[in-house]
């Protein structure tokens, strides 16, 4: 399999599933402002959405959308327990979690790189994440994952949409639920293996 990705992008999510199943990978890196691949490929010719992240699988397929990616990934492991039993009410939950932090909280921080992005944009975007970030905040009390204590790949994807607040100036103290819950989860060997490939940690 190979990874397409962009460091510190929501291609940060199955990368971190793909470190954490265990699972014999390569990546290459996407310049997302040129569409050029590492090794200069036009990625457009590869993806034709041109984003990030995009899974090429043994057999040639290309899978995107990192929802999918990362159950697809999950599924390859499945002692890992990254992911709850195909057509198993637990793997509702699952994708009930994927879908809540790629519609409230991904698309809505991600709107706040945009340099042009209006003011007043700009502070409803803030306060309608700061709502889903608090509400999230109440979902961990008691639990150290988002599914109980068990690691599954809506905690990678999370993860990796609420280190954004770090770029955009949204301190997380007023969530000590969810602090504590980056916290645990950027300790994960596996993640820390995936920061690393990014060039995020050292």
């Amino acid at each position: 399999m190979k990874l397409y990705f962009s460091p510190a992008a929501c291609s940060l999510s199955p990368h971190i599933a793909l470190h954490e199943a265990g699972l014999a990978f390569e990546t290459e890196r996407v310049d997302l402002k040129t569409k050029k691949t590492a090794s200069g490929e036009d990625f457009n010719a590869i993806n034709p959405t041109g984003y990030v992240p995009a899974l090429r699988l043994d057999d040639g397929q290309l899978l995107t959308e990192g929802p999918a990616i990362v159950q697809y990934i999950a599924d390859q492991a499945p002692g890992k327990a990254l992911a709850p039993a195909p057509a198993s009410f637990e793997r509702l939950r699952l994708q009930e979690w994927l879908t809540f932090i790629n519609s409230e909280l991904h698309k809505t921080l991600a709107s706040l790189f945009n340099p042009a992005l209006p003011p007043e944009a700009r502070t409803m975007a803030i306060a309608n994440a700061g709502k889903r970030l608090a509400w999230t905040d109440t979902q961990l009390a008691g639990r150290a994952y988002l599914m109980g204590e068990t690691f599954t790949v809506a905690d990678g994807y999370l993860f990796t949409v609420v280190n954004w607040t770090n770029f955009v100036g949204m301190p997380l103290d007023a969530y000590p639920n969810l602090q504590a819950y980056m916290g645990r989860v950027a300790a994960r060997p596996g993640v820390q293996a995936a920061l690393k490939a990014e060039g995020l940690l050292k």
